[in-house]
């Protein structure tokens, strides 16, 4: 390599012309930023890397990451039935219905999923039903609350709110119900549930 005192004018300009670019991404308004993981915007866990032009978006990168928890690695060591109280954190927003998709896929594996008894599929389409309508709640109330309709948010988390009781009635837990097990449930309904979840379906 040259010393400092050897470098011609031609290598200098050379240099800077190389460098040109990599200064005119400095130059101007452009700027990265990052949104997330936790911006009010992104409910739940997302970060997406941004390039700003001024007030415009030139680029985005998502990065989904913050979801792995490698419970594939923690399944390695466990019982088929053990691992059920990880599919309640996969999502947040139906861990009862996690706890199914979770059972029905090992079942299919097994060869019983067309032996279950009619009432535990019916319980468990019920727990999937009630899942599926608190996340929806969730999302509009989260979507309206976004938009500035804060009573809408209320009333949507209101319902919310009857259905955590109804699994916490069932299960023994609101978020982390670990109810299913392979080939049934971990108990049958708790007397009157029936009954509830039919006035909760008719309000």
């Amino acid at each position: 390599m040259s010393a400092f005192h050897e470098l011609t004018i031609k290598d200098t300009v050379a240099r800077s012309a190389a460098a040109a670019d990599e200064l005119r991404d400095l130059d101007g308004d452009r700027m990265v930023v990052n949104m997330g993981p936790s911006h009010p915007s992104t409910h739940g866990v997302l970060r997406i890397v941004i390039e700003l032009d001024g007030e415009t978006i030139t680029k985005a990168d998502p990065d989904i990451g913050y979801l792995h928890r490698g419970d594939e690695k923690i399944a390695e060591n466990m019982t088929w039935n053990q691992f059920v109280p990880y599919t309640d954190r996969l999502d947040y927003l139906a861990p009862l219905a996690n706890n199914v998709a979770y059972v029905l896929a090992v079942e299919k594996l097994m060869g019983i999923d067309d032996k279950l008894p009619p009432r535990c599929q019916s319980i468990r389409v019920i727990c999937c039903e009630l899942a599926r309508i608190s996340a929806h709640l969730l999302g509009l109330g989260a979507f309206a609350m976004d938009v500035g309709a804060m009573t809408v948010f209320l009333h949507t988390f209101t319902e919310r709110e009857k259905i955590y009781n109804l699994a916490e009635a069932l299960t023994g837990a609101r978020f982390t119900t670990s109810y299913t097990r392979i080939g049934g449930l971990s108990r049958d309904t708790p007397k009157g549930w029936c009954a509830a979840v039919s006035k909760f379906c008719g309000e």
